[in-house]
This record gives structure tokens, sequence and C-alpha cells, in this order.
């Protein structure tokens, strides 16, 4: 496709996604603010569509997790793809909302943080992407319960994509890898040489040391460089799936990308009636999953043929274009998002693209072209708001 060709969109309905608009009350308050809280948003997602259910579980799209500020107790998902609403009680505004609430998300493995102080009485936000804001109720239940809704409900019935689908037979003559792999491990050293941090702004300083290694932990950080590299396969080839290509794997040390399906794997595409990513591994192994951001790589390499290799790190270069939700990653809503950005850039096949709050992806014809135009332009920390 020629640079500058506007490619044809992809949306939900194309992926074969379909959120289940259903959800479900995890744990019971203690505080009378947080059993109206609760009471309010179930409302207003029953008025917006939503179905209750009775107990939470696998097949429910939104969890409300009641959690208890001081000691939060995790939800278990148990890889489900369900969104997650960490709810507690604030006695007072809290004098600094990230420092309070961040350590709440992470132990309650939420997606989204809610601290409800009874003074006002208002409802105090955090999110994974370090966004904070908060909404002053106004005397109007109804007002303040539809203005939660509109923060929440974006977030919430957006459509994750991580299942993963292993299948052994990758060729053998791919076992040891290629070029495409070799430049993937090439790359994973220049990341770790950016000296990058482990999310998009600086979280050993939110997080107690406890914290900071139950994080560690939970998301498997092993090393000291953070994001995914991907390089589409050559000669081009689609699988039925799609476009495929190679892709560092979830929570490897990006500084040792060498095993072919445990820190690199072959994705073949996506399979849009299991609604997961299909790889290809070697048999007699047993591979890590792939980056979260697959989704996301997918729909770029299908869109821009040109498009040879991706980057995404935690940092930021000035005046970058950027997405205006801070969907979840992995999410379908957020790959159309940077796809979308893709798509409007003067070329698409060299593309500096924003995730607000999070960071950058980065399109080139390979990985080696991507770090030599972006070499002394990345800041470490992404602008916050």
């Amino acid at each position: 496709m020629p640079t500058g060709t506007q490619p044809t969109s992809v949306d939900v309905t194309d992926l074969g996604a379909v959120v289940d608009r259903t959800f479900a009350r995890s744990g019971a308050p203690t505080a009378p603010r947080v059993a109206w809280f609760l009471d309010g948003l179930a409302a207003a997602l029953a008025d917006a569509g939503y179905e209750a259910r009775a107990v939470p579980g696998p097949d429910v799209q939104v969890v409300l997790h009641v959690v208890d500020v001081e000691a939060a107790r995790p939800y278990r998902r148990r890889r489900a793809p369900t969104f997650v609403v960490a709810v507690g009680a604030l006695p007072q505004p809290p004098d600094d909302l990230l420092r309070v609430g961040y350590p709440v998300l992470v132990r309650g493995l939420a997606n989204l943080a809610v601290l409800v102080s009874d003074e006002g009485p208002a409802a105090h936000f955090v999110t994974l992407e370090q966004g904070t804001f908060t909404l002053e109720h106004a005397g109007d239940d109804a007002a303040f319960f539809a203005a939660v809704l509109e923060r929440v409900e974006p977030l919430a019935s957006s459509h994750l994509v991580i299942a993963n689908e292993f299948r052994t037979d990758l060729e053998p003559a791919l076992w040891g890898g290629d070029e495409q792999t070799r430049q993937i491990e090439r790359a994973g050293e220049r990341l770790a040489g950016l000296d990058l941090l482990p999310a998009a702004f600086p979280i050993e300083e939110i997080l107690s040391e406890r914290d900071l290694r139950h994080v560690k932990l939970l998301f498997g950080i092993g090393g000291l460089s953070y994001g995914n590299v991907s390089a589409r396969r050559q000669p081009s080839t689609d699988s039925g799936f799609g476009p495929e290509y190679w892709m560092s794997a979830s929570g490897v040390d990006k500084a040792h990308l060498h095993q072919v399906g445990r820190e690199v794997l072959l994705v073949r595409g996506y399979d849009p009636v299991g609604e997961t990513m299909v790889l290809a591994v070697p048999p007699d192994l047993v591979p890590n999953r792939v980056s979260v951001d697959a989704i996301e790589h997918w729909m770029i390499y299908r869109e821009h043929p040109q498009v040879g290799a991706i980057l995404h790190v935690h940092a930021w270069i000035a005046a970058t274009p950027a997405t205006e939700i801070s969907y979840p990653c992995g999410t379908v809503e957020l790959a159309q998002a940077v796809a979308e950005l893709v798509r409007r850039a003067p070329d698409p096949g060299r593309a500096v693209v924003g995730q607000r709050n999070h960071g950058l992806t980065i399109t080139g014809p390979d990985l080696n072209e991507i770090f030599e135009r972006i070499d002394g332009r990345i800041v470490r920390n992404v602008p916050m708001d």
C-alpha cells in the first residue's frame, strides 16, 4: 500500500468481539458511604444496559470489588478478561491521591480504584496509567452517578484480547529464529540501554518496597527494560489469521530476547472465533504468553503492509499526538485508538504516536531504522494528566 493511502478502519465487529455487558459485586462494604456509592453505580450500570449478576465470575464483564484502603485484598480474575473496579472508603479527601490510591489499585489487582470520601461526598479515581481525578457531589445523586458512569463505562465496556492459543506447528527451520528474531534480540539490548522505567512514571517513588516486589512478581518483571518489540515475518506471510510477525513475550527481560517460544514468539495472527492470539511454538516447550499489546500490533500490520516493525516504550517524545482515553492495555479499543493515530500520521510506515499517560508506539520499516530515528529524542517520564 503506498504511503499516505487511507486503509480501511478495523472495528470490534471485524474482530468478532462481543462484549458481555454484565456486572457483579465482590465483597461486602462496611462503610455506609461505600454502600451508597456501590448502590448508585450499580443502578447507573443497570440503566445503561448492564445485567446484574449475583456472583462474580469469569463470565462477568465488570466486577465492583470492595477493598480496605489500608489492607486491600486482590480480586482473582484467573486470566478472565474481567474489568475490576476497586472501591474503598476514605474519611476525608487525601492530600496526595496518587500515593494513597495507587497501592490500593495494585493490591486489589484492579484496573481502576475509586476511593469514596464522606466529605463532599466525592469519588477519587486512580488509573493504572497514573491518571487521577475527582468527582464532587453537587447535591444531585442522579447527576453525580451519571458523571461516575461516564468515567467508568468506556473502560469497563472495553474488550480485552488476552487469550493465547499455542500451536506446536512452528517450522523446525525457525526453532532457532531468523533474521527478524535476531533483529528483535538486538532491539531488546538497545531498549535496555535506554534505561527506561518499568511503568510510565517512577513507580518506585509511589509504592513501598513490599508492594513493588509484589508488582514485579505479579507481572513477571525480571529486568531493567520494559515495553515490547515486534517485526513482521519476512518474507511476509499470512496464515489465514492475518499477517505473521515475531514479538517479545510478556514479562521477560527485554535485554535477553533469545529463545523462540519463551522470549520471542511467532504470532500467526488473530482468531475472531476464539478471540485469541494464535501463536506457533516449537514442541516440547512450555511457552510464555505473548505481550498483551499483540492485538494492537496485529491491527497495525494488517492495515499497513509498509510497516515492518513496531516498538512500544514507556517514554515520551515532545509534541506527540496521543489517544484521548486511557483504555487498558490489550483491549480492542486501545488498539483501535492507536491504529487511528497511525492512520492519520503523514507516513503511517514511520509513525510516532502516543498512548495517553502510558507511552509511545512507533512504526518503521525495521527496528534498526526506528532506533536511529528516535535516538536522542526519548525522555523517560511520560507527561500525565
